[in-house]
């Protein structure tokens, strides 16, 4: 087997053991890896019900075919479970020297399963493996681990950890490298964190199997400088992912005050001008050549590296347009270990209840230092903070007065930084996430405001979702790799099944990836099924409040609208046409079995009604 390590490191922390396990050729062909590995892993090994935060969950840590290699922005590694937040298969794309160490270590896949009886830490070393008290470093934040650890095993070394968030179990905790990079929203930190895991380093000194390791030396060093070079040229980097505020801004789609809005004139003191005028220090992830972390000083005066998600759910969404305080909000949610979308998400919420007198406290949109104070309760779950640590669908649920509507969130994980009551094809985008909305699942939006009917439900856009979350879950969750070159910078997709052959002897096309990203699609749906039997088509539903005439601005652009149910449920139908799935959004039998999952079909038919096929609408499409 070439590509491939073709070796599982599996971990029992409850009994300090470990063994090295094999997976054949079939599997890594038919799964790629990352996603594709870890989703068929879960599936297969958890028993539908269990406790996410309970020692039979396992945390998994997984690579692919040309992780690690150098090439363009390939230091990506996958980090999943299943989610104390959504309750079903969960997962995070995190940028870490653990892709590099973890491959050189002889592995593809790191199984941790059980629970340590103490705080304590992982080292892997080749084929040695070793657990470690952390009781010195639980209850520190992630920055000052990385560097305790960092001091102890070197700067290259592959290290994962949680911070407070995590060790408290907040529903939305996160995994944390290399200071800047974070990963696995739906709260990957807090599983770790239930097995009192408080960190993984992992150093290795092996070659990685490669079916033409010359050619693949040759094509990515090439490569990486063919992209850093378009970088420089375009100037992407300048202004790095926030550049997209100012547009979100001027397009009617920023989020504000809960998404009660959709624009403010305020928004250009947190913009991508502004932030890169600010910017003390630049960052990336391991084989990166178009670096997006620009790191500002806080009001406090720390280093806080931020991206748009963090600016626009921490910053506008909030009311809060002091970049400086933004920033401080930012570091807060680094160094406790805790998704900034969910945090931004989740106290918008809180401050929107208190608004609508659904809860009672003193929180109001535009009050920064309340917000930190509130953002350390959530992650140390004190007082108000113990509610906010679940999220906003199960706070909102305990506290009722019809508060669930404007819980901005699908499946229990709150939205990226895109407000979509009007932007059907992006709300259906993050509707039909099968681990809750988040963006990089199906990024339409610019597609759909620059080269689609904004406000339309046709058949166009169900197609382009469907497309994107094909090339997403198979190409990029997958091997995995960063999806920015391509995004960014135009970098043809077409590099990505030519890596993949010269790394594993293939001979793929991009069908391959495409067909092979609707077989993971269709098993992460049958994952959430399973876990939620009664399931019916309102889960793919984007936030009800974008339904609501009451929430349509009242002045720009888009002043008096919002999307339309039943041309929403419209475009749904045509979304599950296009997938082959039945009209409660279960992929029906005949598609599974067409995609070569029989006996997934069989098992996820004994827990939920499985359709033998669906009643076509029109044409299928691609």
């Amino acid at each position: 087997m070439k590509g491939w390590t073709g070796n599982i490191l599996r971990i029992d922390l409850t009994k300090k053991t470990h063994r090295k396990e094999q997976f054949t050729e079939e599997f890594a062909r038919k799964w790629i890896g990352g996603r594709g590995f870890a989703l068929k892993l879960l599936w297969d090994e958890l028993k539908p019900g269990i406790d996410p935060l309970g020692p039979e969950n396992k945390l998994l840590v997984v690579l692919g075919p040309i992780a690690g290699v150098p090439m363009p922005n390939s230091g990506k590694t996958i980090v999943a479970a299943k989610s104390p937040l959504t309750g079903t298969y969960a997962d995070g794309n995190i940028g870490s020297h653990i892709t590099i160490q973890l491959r050189k270590a002889g592995y593809d896949i790191m199984i941790l399963e059980g629970r340590s009886a103490k705080p304590e830490y992982v080292l892997v070393e080749d084929d040695k493996v070793t657990f470690h008290p952390a009781e010195d470093l639980w209850g520190k934040g992630t920055f000052d681990t990385q560097k305790v650890l960092e001091d102890k095993y070197g700067r290259t070394a592959g290290i994962l950890s949680i911070g407070q968030a995590g060790e408290n179990k907040v529903l939305f905790a996160v995994v944390r490298s290399m200071e800047g990079r974070a990963g696995g929203r739906p709260g990957i930190g807090a599983v770790m964190g239930s097995k009192n895991l408080k960190a993984i380093v992992v150093k290795g000194t092996k070659e990685i199997p490669m079916a033409d390791p010359k050619e693949m030396k040759a094509r990515g060093v090439g490569d990486l400088k063919k992209v850093g070079d378009m970088d420089k040229k375009s100037k992407w980097s300048v202004q790095g992912t926030n550049a997209v505020l100012s547009w979100c801004n001027e397009m009617a789609a920023l989020p504000v005050r809960n998404h009660r809005l959709s624009q403010h004139p305020e928004a250009w003191k947190l913009d991508g001008q502004r932030t890169s005028s600010a910017r003390v220090a630049t960052y990336g992830c391991p084989n990166c050549t178009m670096r997006c972390g620009i790191a500002i000083k806080d009001k406090e005066g720390h280093e806080s590296e931020i991206d748009y998600e963090n600016v626009g759910m921490l910053g506008p969404n909030l009311e809060i347009f002091d970049l400086k305080q933004m920033a401080s909000l930012n570091y807060m949610c680094d160094d406790f270990g805790m998704d900034t979308i969910s945090t931004g998400g989740t106290l918008s919420w809180y401050a929107d209840a208190i608004d609508q007198g659904a809860a009672v406290g003193d929180f109001k949109f535009g009050d920064a230092e309340a917000a930190k104070v509130l953002t350390r309760k959530i992650a140390l779950r004190e007082g108000v903070g113990d509610l906010l640590a679940d999220g906003s669908l199960k706070a909102s649920r305990k506290v009722g007065h019809h508060s669930e509507a404007y819980a901005i969130q699908c499946k229990g994980l709150e939205l990226s930084a895109y407000n979509c009551k009007y932007v059907p094809g992006q709300a259906l985008a993050f509707g039909t996430s099968a681990i809750g909305a988040h963006h990089k699942e199906a990024w339409i939006i610019t597609y759909e405001l620059k080269f689609s009917e904004r406000g339309g439900y046709g058949r166009d856009k169900a197609q382009k979702v469907v497309d994107l979350q094909r090339i997403r879950s198979s190409i990029f969750e997958s091997l995995p790799i960063c999806r920015f070159p391509w995004i960014e910078l135009g970098w043809d997709l077409k590099n990505y099944p030519e890596y993949y052959n010269i790394a594993t002897g293939a001979n793929w096309t991009l069908d391959d990836f495409l067909r092979t990203g609707d077989r993971i699609y269709a098993l992460l749906k049958a994952f959430w099924c399973r876990e939620h039997p009664d399931t019916d088509r309102t889960q793919d539903y984007p936030p009800r409040v974008y339904f609501d005439p009451r929430i349509a601005d009242k002045e720009g652009i888009i002043a008096g609208k919002h999307l339309e149910l039943d041309k929403y449920d419209e475009l749904l139908s045509h979304y599950y046409d296009i997938r082959g799935w039945d009209k409660r959004g279960v992929p029906t039998r005949k598609t599974m079995v067409s995609l070569g999952l029989e006996k997934e079909a069989d098992q996820l038919a004994k827990v939920c009604k499985v359709s033998e096929d669906c009643v076509p609408i029109g044409n299928r499409g691609v």
